[in-house]
């Protein structure tokens, strides 16, 4: 590995923490803030998967994003989204 790939490693592997250690922030708000949440990051992974000819379907790739089956942290820490929440998303998208 290169020295690039290496530091882009240790980026997103700090990326990752980072969510982790703020579950608290729920994907509508990454979405509505950032226009990509923890999800997209799992179908970004896939695609990279597939280009490199890696198989990796998309809940391993929530696993690896979410460090645990997507099932259970939804269980954990996903709230419901508030209906400030779900009319940003919708002004957000509408606009696209």
């Amino acid at each position: 590995m290169d020295k690039q790939t290496e530091i882009e490693a240790a980026v997103f592997r700090r990326l990752l923490k980072h969510l982790d250690d703020h579950k608290d922030v729920q994907n509508i708000d990454l979405m509505n803030l950032a226009d990509f949440c923890r999800n997209c990051l799992a179908k970004w992974m896939v695609t990279a998967a597939e280009e490199n000819d890696v198989p990796l379907d998309y809940e391993q790739a929530r696993e690896k994003i979410y460090g645990m089956p997507y099932s259970e942290w939804k269980k954990l820490y996903q709230r419901k989204a508030t209906p400030e929440q779900i009319a940003a998303f919708e002004a957000k998208n509408n606009g696209n």
